[in-house]
């Protein structure tokens, strides 16, 4: 090859170099058009339905909420008094190791009279928790010396609860395949696919609130009979929300 030649290839170079990028882009564009329209593909017969199952599952923990409440004037003997009731009760409700104890909101409120200010209202609640209903009973007795009650709810401990749920998780999937197989044969088709689906928990919580708008003095009495307690029962739901495609 002669000197002129390699010069004429060399200026030719940048020009090729672009032929065949542009060339590449043409063959990546057209790889992608048809790979895209390869994927979107139309889906027929594609049918939503959900299925349930529901049990009753044996309330096994109670969570109770009491208060202490002053009112009057001097804010900082208010306080000491509710703090002095609350620790109290604490103390007591420790005692027992199979009873957790918290406690919770404190808050200090005006009392208004004709839009003015006539006083303050200090309280501070704690909760009890428990599986042993016949402790907390017997607790409840002994802080309604001096604490109000506000309320009670009966739950199912997660481990129970995980337990029920596992066997109702099964029976709803089972209906869940009931149904599918009947939809797929009333519509003459032989075989379905699941393309989505969604398990979903619920359950109800059974809970005494006490009467609203009593005093703390009169919720309160120097001699409490232990109230009687009756957990009762949950109910459960596990249900299955989900896609099939008839074949």
């Amino acid at each position: 090859m002669t000197r002129q030649a390699i010069l004429s290839f060399m200026l030719m170079m940048p020009f090729l170099e672009q032929v065949m990028k542009t060339r590449f882009l043409a063959l990546l564009l057209l790889f992608s058009s048809a790979l895209w329209a390869e994927n979107e593909v139309t889906h027929y017969d594609r049918i939503h339905l959900s299925a349930s199952a529901s049990g009753r599952v044996d309330n096994d923990t109670i969570a109770a909420t009491l208060f202490a409440q002053e009112e009057g004037n001097k804010t900082s003997a208010l306080a000491n008094k509710v703090n002095k009731r609350i620790h109290w009760a604490v103390n007591i409700a420790r005692k027992n190791p199979k009873i957790k104890v918290q406690t919770q909101a404190y808050s200090t409120n005006p009392i208004y009279n004709k839009s003015k200010v006539s006083g303050w209202r200090v309280s501070q609640s704690i909760r009890l928790e428990s599986k042993d209903m016949a402790a907390v009973s017997e607790i409840l007795g002994q802080l309604q010396e001096k604490l109000g009650l506000r309320s009670l709810s009966f739950s199912v401990s997660p481990e129970q609860r995980n337990g029920a749920e596992n066997g109702l998780i099964s029976e709803a999937l089972a209906a869940f395949e009931t149904r599918a197989k009947i939809i797929a044969q009333d519509l003459r088709h032989t075989q379905y696919r699941i393309v989505d689906l969604r398990v979903s928990t619920a359950g109800e919580m059974p809970v005494y609130q006490a009467r609203g708008g009593m005093r703390m003095e009169a919720m309160m009495s120097a001699s409490v009979a232990p109230p009687a307690l009756q957990a009762g029962e949950s109910r459960l739901t596990i249900s299955v929300d989900g896609e099939i495609e008839l074949k």
